[in-house]
Order: C-alpha cells, then structure tokens, then sequence
C-alpha cells in the first residue's frame, strides 16, 4: 500500500457551544480548517494565509493546543500526518453566520454544535470529545483512525 507524509496546521474557531468546521470536495467527512505550510513559512502564519485565501477573512491565530501524530488510510493511502491545532479567533460576521461561504469549488465550511459532535464523521475522531474540553497547555496528541 502506497504511504504518504503530511504536515498540516489547522484551527479550531469556536463561537458560543459551536465550532467550524471544513468538507472538501469529495469527502464524507469533516475535518478543523487550515491547510500545509509552504517551506519556510511558520505555523501560524501558514494558517492565518490558508484562511485569507479559503475564507477570504483576516483570523487571529492563537495558542498552540494540540500537535498531533495522526496515522489513517485515505482514498486507499496510509498517511502519517503531522498536525499543529491553533487556537483561532474569526472576524464577528462569520462567527453569527449559519454557514461561512467557501472560495473554493466543492469546499464547504459549517458552524457545528459542540454537544452533537459525537455521530459526526470529525477526523480525527480524537476531536469529537476533546473539543468541548480544550487543554490549558498544549498537548502532544498520538491518533490512530482505522
């Protein structure tokens, strides 16, 4: 089986008990919005650029609260991700927004309720539980999604 590495930052928005979250074209399910670095460029600045292009909105990138080793098989590759999870903070229209409009073709982004995560197809599944209880300090976070 073909194997892949993946280095990709992402951030959790959080707005009252909700939090959003993205779907690419394609996928049955969904995941914390962001995307990969460019070489040499830093996390939070890799994050805050990846939301400008995708939600055409300036964020304020916070906290480290997650680095996460995720292993999981995708589209029949197992992938070996190296994930850094931010604390994100979305301009005020966005966070009252139902959903927030995509740029993207096929790229959806939806506000979900924290308390009714729990049958939704979240990867990595880790964040399911672990979004309602966000850490003080960062922790370092090892994942297996079958």
């Amino acid at each position: 089986m073909p194997a892949r590495f993946n280095y990709r930052v992402a951030g959790i928005a959080c707005a009252g008990e909700r939090v959003l979250l993205e779907r690419g074209p394609g996928d049955d399910f969904w995941v914390l919005p962001g995307g990969h670095p460019e070489l040499g460029e830093p996390a939070a600045a890799a994050l805050a650029r990846e939301m400008s292009e995708e939600l055409g909105a300036v964020v304020q990138v916070g906290r480290l609260l997650f680095t996460v080793e995720n292993f999981y098989q995708h589209r029949g590759t197992a992938h070996h991700e190296l994930a850094l999870y931010f604390l994100m903070v979305l301009p005020a229209q966005l966070e009252k927004a139902d959903e927030v409009p995509a740029r993207e073709p096929g790229q959806e982004f939806r506000w979900h309720r924290l308390d009714e995560l729990g049958p939704t197809r979240l990867l990595p599944s880790f964040l399911r539980t672990r979004l309602r209880t966000l850490p003080d300090v960062t922790e370092h976070v090892v994942h297996h999604d079958g």
